[in-house]
Formats: structure tokens, C-alpha cells, sequence
């Protein structure tokens, strides 16, 4: 049961900008310690960064906290709270990946499957050649990072997929694509029978007490629908698109997202194929550089430096082919590492991190796309000073 921390929320003017500051009724000076250092990391980020609503999760030994900051919509005024749905982004392939390994571990596919035994329209294509691992973990031979603009519909994406030709051998390089993930997480509900939609909430949202994320936000959710903004602070949210759903199209609050980390961190009481699903998700599979990729998940030993994790994230990670070297067998996932995921739309900014062995978890939403070093940096200190000396 999570314990409901009380608020007072009060509004500070910052230049031209209106923002919701949140003072938590603390119950002790650990929690005191909390407040103020999350305070005092996320008020200049936001000034820095020109954010204006943020909803900022940890998890400390099992304990959540919640901090919300700013507003959900400029012109209205409308304050973050622990309600307001945030565009995950990129977030997203995580909780794909574990519908995939969740259809892996009751049987209904393999991850050394080729792509095409789940897709006949695939078979002849170089998908007989590239495995579900390969598409779940970005090293399926160089598909790009987003589709072709002519790619609008279902039949348009088979054809581009059967016509696509690997770069590189399947396994040797990775390139971050929307189209990996997105052909991961369609195969996934072939295999299950079922809308990927209607798996995801069914099999996944709903075990895990995920209520309130969604693929369409239904209208009685819309007042929590935050709105992105543009550079130049112009509302904005996310266009539809094909596969968007598993690659990048969940909605979701920090305290959702954060009870999500918190079943990675321990999957007690969970169906026992969704705690292995889980567990699938963050084996490593391929080192590259100085992160492992797992499904959806990304990891580095711990404790890890600042530089590091940066460049894990950085522009070159992200958009270039790094070539790989293949775990064979894959590892079991590590305590001592740092899980995490970035996620971004036009409007919205996310990252996600956690340390198991450490029992700390952290997610920070934010209604504006701004850099990934500047959240990793945000929340590599808030991590640090949470874990020294313990």
C-alpha cells in the first residue's frame, strides 16, 4: 500500500512563467533531506531548461515519494499533480519489451525466433535471417530510426519491411530505431493473438496496478493531459503514427511509472511469468561501449560516473551504428548495475533510472523535450547523494 504523502501546493512567479511548488508534509528529517535536495536539483534544471511542469518519483527501500512542480498547461495555469499524464516517449519500449519476454516465458515465442515465423508476409524477406532478440535489443542489421515518411499504414510497413535490406549482419551493430522495437512489440501480439493495445492492458497495466496509463488518454482523463510545448513554448502533443503505440505512444503518470520500476526492483507477489518477463527484459545481451543493451532496458555497473552515463545517452549513442559484442549466453541481470531509459516526444522529456541493489529508483517527467545530459545529470546527482554512505 503506498503511503499519500500531504501537500500544500502554493505558486511562485519565475520570470514570465508560473510555477506550482510542492512542500511535502514530512514525517522525519530523512524525508526533510529528500525534500530539499530534490528541490533543490530540479528548481534550477527547470529555470535552465525553461520547463514548465514537472512530476518527479523516487523509490528509497521501497518507499515512494512524489514531488510535482510547475504547470500542466501554460495559458490555463493548471498545476502538475500526482495525476497528471505525461508522454513517456521512448519510455514506452521498456514496457513493450516485457510484453515480449512475458509472451517468451509462457511459451508463445522464443527470442531466437526469426521475425518472419511470427509474420508470413515477412517470410522470404531478410527477416527469415534476424531474430526477435535482434529486433528487441537494436542490432537487427541497421533499420533507422524512424520510418520513411511514405510508411502511413499497417500494409505500407509490411512492404517496407520485406523490401529493407541490413546494413551490417544482423547481431554486430546497434542503431537505435523506432522500427526495431516497434516490429518487436507487433510480433509479440501476433504471437498472443490479440491487439497490442488490448495485450498491453490486459496482461501488463492492469497485474501491475498501472491505472492510470493509457495508449489513447479516454476523455475523462483529458483535464490530466499535460500539454508539451514547442521550443518556442507552442503547445503541442504527439502525432499518431504506424507502431507508434510500442514504440513511443504511452501515457502515463510519474507514480505509475515508478510502481513499474519498483516491480523490477522486486517482483514479489507477482504472476511468476511477469516477474520472468521482467527479469528477461534486463539480462545483457550485447556490450557496447561501456553500457549493456538489454530489451527495452540499458544498463552500466554500479557506481557509475557522471561522463559515462552521459555518453551511454549521448547523440552519438543514439544515432550511429556501434558495432556490438554479442553476451553468448546472455547474463543474468546484475543487482549492481544502473537500469535506465530516456524518452522523448516534440513536447515532452523523460528518464528513467534505478539500482537495485541500492533499492533507489527515480523517474522524472517533464512537459518539454530538453537534453538527455541535463536529465542525467539531475538525476545522477539526486542518485548519488541518496546512496553515499549507505
Amino acid at each position: 500500500m503506498r503511503r499519500m504523502l500531504a501537500a500544500k501546493t502554493g505558486f511562485i512567479m519565475t520570470g514570465a512563467l508560473l510555477f506550482a511548488s510542492t512542500a511535502w508534509a514530512l514525517e522525519d528529517a530523512d524525508e526533510a533531506h529528500i525534500e530539499a535536495l530534490v528541490n533543490d536539483t530540479i528548481a534550477p534544471l527547470m529555470a535552465e531548461q525553461r520547463i514548465p511542469g514537472m512530476s518527479v518519483a523516487l523509490s528509497i527501500n521501497g518507499q515512494p515519494y512524489y514531488f510535482n512542480y510547475g504547470v500542466a498547461d501554460l495559458e490555463a495555469k493548471t498545476p502538475v499533480t500526482q495525476e497528471t499524464l505525461f508522454e513517456l516517449g521512448s519510455i514506452s519500449k521498456v514496457f513493450t519489451a516485457t510484453l515480449a519476454a512475458y509472451a517468451a516465458s509462457r511459451g508463445d515465442l522464443s527470442l531466437s525466433d526469426s521475425a518472419s515465423q511470427h509474420l508470413s508476409a515477412l517470410e522470404g524477406s531478410a527477416f527469415d535471417e534476424i531474430t526477435l532478440l535482434e529486433l528487441g535489443t537494436y542490432t537487427a542489421g541497421e533499420l533507422p530510426l524512424q520510418f520513411p515518411e511514405a510508411v502511413q499504414d499497417e500494409a505500407a510497413m509490411v512492404d517496407y519491411y520485406r523490401q529493407w535490406q541490413p546494413e551490417s549482419p544482423p547481431g554486430s551493430h546497434r542503431l537505435y530505431s523506432n522500427p526495431s522495437m516497434g516490429l518487436f512489440g507487433y510480433l509479440a501480439a501476433q504471437s498472443l493473438g490479440k491487439r497490442f493495445e488490448t495485450l498491453m492492458q490486459e496482461d501488463l497495466l492492469a497485474p501491475l496496478g498501472l491505472e492510470n496509463s493509457y495508449y489513447q488518454v479516454p476523455e475523462a482523463q483529458q483535464p490530466h493531459y499535460a500539454y508539451g510545448y514547442s521550443q518556442d513554448d507552442e503547445p503541442i502533443r504527439v502525432n499518431p503514427g504506424v507502431l507508434d503505440a510500442q514504440a513511443y505512444g504511452l501515457k502515463s503518470t510519474a507514480a505509475d511509472v515508478l510502481t513499474f520500476v519498483e516491480a523490477n526492483m522486486d517482483a514479489t507477489g507477482l504472476d511468476g511469468s511477469l516477474g520472468q518477463a521482467m527479469a528477461t527484459t534486463r539480462a545483457d545481451y550485447f556490450d557496447v561501449g561501456n553500457m549493456t543493451q538489454g530489451l527495452g532496458w540499458e544498463s552500466y555497473a554500479y557506481p557509475i560516473a557522471l561522463d559515462a552515463l552521459v555518453q551511454g545517452n549521448s547523440l552519438e549513442m543514439i544515432l550511429n551504428a556501434n558495432p556490438v559484442s554479442r553476451l553468448s549466453p546472455p547474463q543474468a541481470p546484475r543487482q549492481q548495475a544502473l537500469y535506465n531509459k530516456t524518452g522523448s516526444t516534440n513536447g515532452f522529456g523523460g528518464y528513467v533510472a534505478f539500482v537495485p541493489s541500492e533499492q533507489i529508483g527515480i523517474v522524472m517527467l517533464a512537459n518539454r523535450n530538453y537534453p538527455n545530459q541535463a536529465r542525467i545529470e539531475a538525476a545522477h546527482r539526486l542518485l548519488t547523494a541518496l546512496t553515499d554512505g549507505r
